[in-house]
């Protein structure tokens, strides 16, 4: 453990460098700033940022020459569910680091809806060994779901009372605006809690404007990383929220909310920051993770600099967090970036925690995943299932069922949608023909065996069935399809094997990826998961889907707060109404 007095001689360069950093141009965030510097590393933190650091340097002091590149801050990527990406902490880091993202902000609420919290000590040890920082904040409660769904571990009052005054507890995490509209109690002692400890509340309040904000703000909640216009967002940065642009695989925002800045007052920078949410990791292999955000927001009309502050010290500012990284400057970890050019943004070379990652665009450090416990093994603790289990029962033997469907119209909106289906021996039939398909979701954490049936429409399946156990924010086993009996293969699949998502047709498995961590992640590398990715993603177009990622939106689903409509073990969800509902609207003999 280095002390206060080792930090004090080495950055009076008493004692030499670890690294220095030499012939660059420094982006300063903090004054705005293109000029050049050399920097100095003493272990993990920034020592030295001056025109000259040869006071700094040692025999054993390493030379990086950045003669032509520019450093840039490492990237701080403000909200994310590390878990949705179905890889392990070690392997996300695998991903994400080499593109420049050396911090995240996450609640890791995947992991506690099945582990629960103190099973995030497993999780925290992992990344103690990365080069990558996990800011955490404790969910405000859980289940999210309104009503209450089932999940393995409930977050409560007490938990905050116990884990807020700890020190790797950043703040109150996913803080939702009917938890706070509703009064809450377990919400409201949560966010009392966050003030007494002066921890920052992370909010969530898409569509959400004029009064309904104003009561959402009077909790305290300090930051925003949801808003579905850019006039949604202007309105958010100027009754003081820090808001963050989500561009995540699947929801794409910043084309719309960076409106907010580049049609609207430049004073609006300083409130933006970036996230991505929920991504996957053939779009991040593709396209890249913060670092395409930044090269998004530039060819929006952002300045480069104005880009990079987005991505760095503004998202250390909001989450209270500047004090160790967000810009380059001594004190700071040594979370450095060498790009091509502040313009075009590409990452180069990336210093974490002071270990060179890649150096030129190659990997240097090995990302090797440690031993799993027996407790973060996938189980989905429930019996086997029968094709009949998947079939929605009326009292009618014939007929016809006016039914709802809970219609996708969009990864993040989903409304009703009324049609008619025929009946034959008592249940309620799918049609193909007028793209109505059957979903279920089971519980799977054994604690009630829950299983709650329902249609979807707006997917296109004409055959076959998916089904996924990584499934936010309950993780329970999601199925969809046209045929009972490949619904309940997908389903018996992914019990057999701990978990996973599948995609099944004609009685035969066609695409299977296992996650065993948890049922939700896996430590297959990036590249081998993108495949796997890719592999399910084709077959479920096979069955005749024409949605942009079937399995991730098959995730969604059981997400209440995604507008109007959801499915959860607990049964048929009306958001808007925050209560269940009944699909079958009227049976006709």
């Amino acid at each position: 453990m280095t002390t206060l007095n080792q930090y004090l001689d080495a950055g009076a360069a008493k004692l030499p460098a670890d690294l220095v950093i030499e012939h660059g141009t420094l982006a300063n965030v903090d004054t705005g700033e293109f000029y050049p510097a050399d920097v100095a590393v003493y272990q993990q933190r920034i020592v030295a940022v001056d025109d000259d650091v040869s006071a700094y340097v040692g025999p054993q002091t390493r030379h990086i020459d950045a003669t032509g590149k520019t450093l840039v801050p490492g990237l701080i990527d403000g909200h994310i569910h590390v878990e949705c990406s179905k890889l392990s902490m070690t392997r996300f880091a695998q991903l994400a680091v080499p593109h420049g993202t050396t911090s995240i902000v996450s609640g890791l609420d995947e992991y506690i809806s099945v582990i629960g919290v103190q099973g995030l000590d497993e999780i925290f040890a992992e990344i103690k060994n990365l080069p990558l920082k996990v800011f955490w904040g404790l969910p405000y409660k859980t289940p999210y779901t309104i009503p209450k769904s089932t999940i393995a571990y409930n977050v409560t009052a007490a938990d905050h009372e116990h884990y807020l005054p700890q020190e790797n507890c950043y703040g109150v995490w996913e803080t939702v605006k009917e938890a706070v509209a509703t009064q809450d109690p377990d919400t409201l002692k949560a966010l009392e809690l966050a003030k007494r400890y002066h921890k920052p509340i992370f909010g969530c309040s898409p569509m959400t404007q004029g009064r309904d904000l104003n009561a959402f703000l009077m909790s305290g909640v300090h930051i925003d990383h949801e808003s579905y216009s850019h006039q949604e967002f202007l309105e958010k940065a100027r009754k003081g929220l820090r808001v963050v642009i989500r561009e995540s695989s699947v929801t794409k925002f910043l084309a719309e909310n960076i409106r907010a800045l580049t049609e609207g007052p430049a004073g609006v920078a300083r409130h933006i920051s970036f996230c991505t949410d929920d991504v996957n990791a053939r779009d991040v292999l593709a396209h890249g993770h913060l670092d395409h955000m930044v090269r998004l927001a530039i060819q929006a009309g952002v300045a480069p600099m104005t880009a990079i502050q987005m991505a760095s010290l503004n998202g250390a500012e909001a989450y209270h967090v500047d004090d160790t990284v967000g810009s380059i400057a001594p004190g700071k970890d040594a979370d450095i970036l060498l790009v091509d050019h502040p313009g075009t943004f590409n990452v180069e070379t990336v210093i974490s925690r002071g270990q060179l990652v890649t150096e030129n665009g190659q990997p240097v450090l090995a990302f090797t995943p440690p031993k799993r416990s027996a407790a973060l093994q996938g189980q989905l603790k429930h019996t086997l299932l029968t094709p009949a289990e998947f079939d929605y029962p009326v009292a009618a033997t014939t007929g016809t069922a006016r039914v709802r469907t809970i219609h996708s119209v969009g990864p993040f909106v989903r409304k009703a949608k009324d049609v008619t289906l025929q009946i034959r021996d008592g249940r309620v039939q799918p049609d193909a023909a007028q793209d109505v398909a059957a979903v279920s979701v089971i519980e799977r954490h054994g604690v009630n065996q829950n299983h709650a049936r329902g249609f979807i429409s707006g997917w296109s399946i004409t055959h076959g069935a998916i089904a996924t156990s990584a499934a936010p924010d309950d993780n329970n086993l999601v199925v969809a399809g046209i045929n009972s009996a490949d619904m309940a293969l997908a389903a018996n699949t992914l019990i057999d094997c701990g978990g996973g998502q599948v995609v099944v047709d004609h009685g035969q498995v066609v695409a299977l990826l296992k996650l065993p961590i948890a049922g939700i992640t896996t430590d297959l590398t990036p590249k081998d998961l993108a495949a796997k990715e890719i592999e399910l993603k084709r077959a479920a177009e096979q069955l005749g889907s024409t949605l942009p990622d079937p399995l991730f939106y098959l995730s969604f689903l059981p997400i209440t707060a995604i507008p109007d409509l959801a499915i959860t073990d607990g049964g048929n969800v009306d958001y808007t109404q925050l209560t269940y509902f009944d699909p079958i609207l009227k049976i006709s003999e």
